[in-house]
């Protein structure tokens, strides 16, 4: 499929499309808070999706590679594999779609190891000038490659570190505005995560409760450039989550989660006719600067920075751990992109190693471009041989 854009709407329209679909006006606030490759911050998996896009304080897997790399340390079996497919916004187009595909290895007991790659697909576009001139036909994509690294500290906490390479070609190296290309836009970002995570379970009657807790800087990194004099921040996120397991018996138990997330870039000033801010900070300042200032820079002050908070929250039953159903909900302020949906999906586990998770969204605003969005995830898990695990063990003593 072929689109005609305006090569400046192009750029913007793209940076702003994960935070200001249904933007609905502006107030005494600063308005939402835009950032640069806003794929990097997607939810990549079916299950989190499905549970309204929480997923800092589940239980791990491969998808964790994402969502905190810290729970890779506590996963229950050494081997595992997930990709994902999500085609985006079909309401609007139908050649653009992205794929996450993430594994990790246990290092004996109280570490492992972890691997991901997203790749954004924007499709085929027909780009012209203001005078309608044709300019060429390009593909448009983005992707980033991430390594993790996870250790135990105690029996129940655990932190990861994750380190990442970004790049967003978005012009394709067409000729937009005279003799100058929209550049790759490329840069070095990384993670920090910690998990805790405790239970108390009868051993008779397979009943209690657990308990867990996730804390994540996602995408702490540098600035993006396109070739111009503007630099765009990455969505670096503040994330905190919380899971609570209610074991029924030893073959039913549901899980009630939620997270809390938080744009730590600048929330653009209130300015006058002439261009000065008058309530506000000045947002042309450096990533660590902002992200320290994140909470603190809205124009509307404390009402406002709270406001700035999503809300993800879902509820995940299991049975046997061979079927799950999920729901969650999804909550944006209006001021802040006005981003609303339910979700639903379901997952199936085929003795223990291979699975499959599907999510489907449904906002709550008709004409959204999020609508018939859907999410499929594959899962690999492997467990090791008899004799390995034993030689894991042995080293670990040691």
């Amino acid at each position: 499929m072929l689109r005609k854009i305006s090569p400046v709407f192009f750029v913007v329209g793209l940076c702003t499309s994960f935070i200001s679909f249904s933007q609905t006006g502006q107030d005494t606030t600063g308005g939402p808070v835009i950032a640069s490759v806003p794929f990097a911050a997607f939810t990549p998996d079916a299950r989190s999706a499905a549970l309204g896009d929480a997923g800092v304080a589940l239980s791990p897997d491969a998808n964790s590679v994402y969502w905190g790399s810290a729970k890779l340390a506590n996963a229950t079996k050494n081997y595992g594999v997930a990709f994902s497919y999500t085609p985006w916004l079909r309401n609007v187009t139908e050649d653009m779609y992205f794929a996450y595909l993430s594994g990790y290895k246990k290092i004996g007991k109280n570490q492992a190891v972890g691997v991901s790659l997203m790749y954004f697909d924007h499709g085929m576009f027909q780009a012209r000038n203001s005078f309608g001139t044709l300019l060429g036909n390009y593909y448009s994509n983005e992707f980033y490659a991430s390594v993790a690294y996870s250790r135990k500290l105690s029996d129940k906490f655990s932190m990861g570190l994750n380190l990442k390479y970004i790049n967003s070609n978005l012009g394709g190296g067409v000729q937009v505005m005279g003799n100058s290309a929209l550049k790759p836009g490329t840069t070095a970002a990384g993670d920090l995560s910690a998990y805790y995570k405790t239970e108390n379970i009868d051993e008779g009657t397979g009943k209690g409760w657990g308990y867990s807790f996730g804390l994540m800087l996602q995408n702490i990194g540098g600035k993006v450039n396109y070739g111009g004099t503007e630099n765009g921040f990455i969505p670096t996120t503040f994330k905190l989550g919380g899971a609570a397991t209610r074991y029924i018996d030893p073959y039913n138990k549901v899980t009630f989660t939620m997270d809390l997330n938080k744009l730590m870039i600048p929330t653009p000033p209130i300015r006058d006719a002439s261009g000065k801010i008058t309530a506000g900070k000045d947002p042309n300042r450096s990533s660590v600067s902002s992200i320290f200032s994140s909470f603190s820079d809205a124009p509307g002050g404390a009402s406002e920075e709270l406001r700035e908070f999503m809300i993800s929250a879902g509820a995940e039953y299991w049975y046997n751990e061979v079927f799950a159903v999920r729901a969650g909900y999804f909550n944006e302020a209006r001021t802040k992109g006005n981003r609303k949906y339910f979700t639903v999906g379901f997952g199936a586990r085929i003795q223990q190693r291979y699975g499959i998770d599907f999510a489907y969204l449904m906002p709550q605003t008709q004409g959204s471009p999020l609508a018939n969005t859907f999410r499929v995830s594959l899962i690999v898990d492997m467990f090791k041989k008899a004799a390995d695990m034993a030689i894991d063990n042995n080293e670990n003593e040691n």
